[in-house]
């Protein structure tokens, strides 16, 4: 267990380099590094920007896929007294450049992967000190961006580059901003200081019983909060993270489990969801010795896949359900393992050092029992939305950060979410959470996943289709339907059941609220 002694960001990877140097730290494919070797690369990349003159408080944006370039490159820009912007190279052109001109950075970091994209993109307008490419598969010579190679920064000409940096960064400077999911809007920039994240980093580590001999599997990408997330908290007790960017093919990730002796797993519902229809777990239960436990956050998971994931685990490992938001650094609350089928449909309680309390309308909290919306409070609450401070003071007031989710609290203290404010629909004359209406369909074992959506509708205000994934060919949207009307009143079946192979998702492995609307529109 780790001691509270870090103040800042990159004091994870400094203080286990000296605790720990040559324990290997990342593996990636046939790649290992140790923490000397990450420790002494960021610190190269950290003079280098020093040298070319950036200044605290800058931002430098990444748009890489998850690797040893991206931690190194997280962790040099931090030491270097500048803001990580990590975005997803999944975006648009147009998306891409709207992002970067909000952000307005001084350095943007690029893999191969988003090498194309940066050419697509108009860059020219944001007077960048430098565009860093990392292994480029383009020809950059004649671009008249100001190109610089990773190759190039990372070849030390004495070992001074090598020492960390005079500290420039204090714990309330700002870490990250990183961009909510966008699946219930426009995507907004978290403002996320060292302190903020420090503070969620110690309290994931105190509840998990994290140490230095945890080795966590990422499968999800580091540019979402819940996964670099995982990589600070397992740096910061000297920890090992195994880098798997092959989800789409399910079995060489159980496989990679267990050759790799992966003590912690951590996903979304989908990630689970696919695990258990798609992949090999339940066959591979016997060899998971090494596997302590699971967690899942990023969404509602259903009663029916909770319960699939138990009898596919084994035994020995715990499943952690877990409750967060990018305004939280990540994380706000968990369910103790202890309670996972007692209490399956709770979130659990507030995470070591944040205070959770359901409130009503009138900024009062509500009796038990009673649904309101779930306020946060903690060091981890973010600072605001960068340049928005009308949404900021939307989400945060005296009661803390609002997180647009409705539950209510137990009388034995645990979280119940019920829906969103935001997701409740008008059908005919009732008001309709599809989150009840999704579980119902999900509880008919005939889905791996569903989303549930309104329509407009002139007589009914909206009328509610479901898209469904199907368990195997057999299964049609008669069969659901006849499944669910045992469960459902009238005004909350489906009026449609799309059967669909696959939910369209965003690079967080939410869905796509906007993808689902253009396929209906179809």
């Amino acid at each position: 267990m780790i001691e509270k002694k870090h103040h800042l960001v990159h004091h994870f990877i400094e203080e286990s380099a000296v605790v720990y140097p040559n324990t290997i730290a990342l593996v990636h494919e046939d790649m290992r590094a140790s923490y000397k070797m990450i420790n002494d690369a960021a610190n190269q990349l950290a003079h280098w920007l020093i040298g070319i003159g950036v200044a605290k408080g800058e931002r430098l944006a990444m748009i890489m896929e998850n690797s040893l370039a991206y931690v190194v490159g997280y962790y040099g820009a931090l030491k270097a007294g500048l803001a990580v912007a990590p975005l997803s190279y999944d975006l648009k052109p147009e998306q891409l450049l709207n992002s970067l001109m909000e952000l307005e950075p001084v350095v943007v970091l690029a893999s191969s992967r988003g090498e194309r994209l940066i050419r697509a993109t108009d860059l020219i307008s944001l007077k960048l000190k430098k565009l860093v490419i990392v292994e480029p598969k383009l020809n950059w010579t004649a671009s008249d961006l100001p190109v610089a190679f990773w190759r190039d920064i990372l070849t030390p000409s004495s070992s001074d580059c090598t020492l960390n940096p005079a500290c420039r960064v204090e714990s309330s400077d700002l870490a990250s901003i990183i961009y909510t999911s966008g699946s219930t809007g426009t995507p907004k920039g978290v403002m996320l200081s060292h302190g903020n994240i420090v503070a969620n980093t110690h309290s994931i580590c105190e509840y998990l019983q994290l140490t230095e001999k945890d080795i966590q599997m990422i499968v999800l990408p580091f540019f979402y909060v819940m996964g670099k997330s995982l990589m600070n908290t397992h740096f910061a007790v000297g920890g090992k993270i195994v880098i798997n960017n092959k989800f789409a093919f399910p079995a060489s990730v159980i496989q990679q489990m267990i050759d790799e002796n992966v003590t912690g797993f951590s996903g979304v519902p989908s990630t689970y969801a696919y695990l258990l229809h798609r992949s090999p777990l339940s066959a591979s239960k016997s060899k998971l010795a090494s596997l302590r436990y699971c967690t899942q956050a990023g969404g509602h998971m259903s009663r029916g896949i909770k319960q699939g994931l138990k009898k596919a685990l084994p035994d020995h490992t715990s499943i952690f359900v877990m409750y967060g938001a990018t305004e939280a650094s990540a994380r706000l609350a968990f369910l103790d393992p202890e309670q996972y089928e007692n209490k399956m449909g709770s979130i659990g309680k507030a995470i070591p050092g944040v205070t959770l309390k359901i409130i009503g309308r009138d900024g009062l909290e509500v009796a038990i029992g009673d649904i309101g919306e779930l306020a946060a409070k903690g060091d981890n609450i973010m600072q605001g939305y960068w340049r928005d401070p009308e949404s900021t003071a939307k989400v945060i007031d005296e009661n803390g950060y609002h997180t647009g989710d409705l539950g209510y609290q137990d009388q034995d203290g645990y979280f119940f979410l019920t829906g969103r404010t935001d997701r409740l629909l008008k059908v005919g004359g009732h008001r309709v959470n599809p989150q009840e209406i999704e579980d119902a369909i999900m509880e008919t074992g005939f889905v791996i996943e569903v989303i549930v959506v309104g329509v407009k509708d002139d007589l009914l205000g909206n009328k509610l289709v479901a898209l469904a994934v199907p368990i195997d060919e057999k299964t049609d949207e008669d069969l659901i339907m006849v499944a669910c009307a045992g469960s459902l009143p009238k005004y909350k079946m489906p009026s449609k059941i799309q059967i669909i192979k696959s939910l369209p998702k965003n690079a967080h492995g939410k869905i796509d609220q906007e993808k689902i609307l253009a396929i209906l529109q179809k």
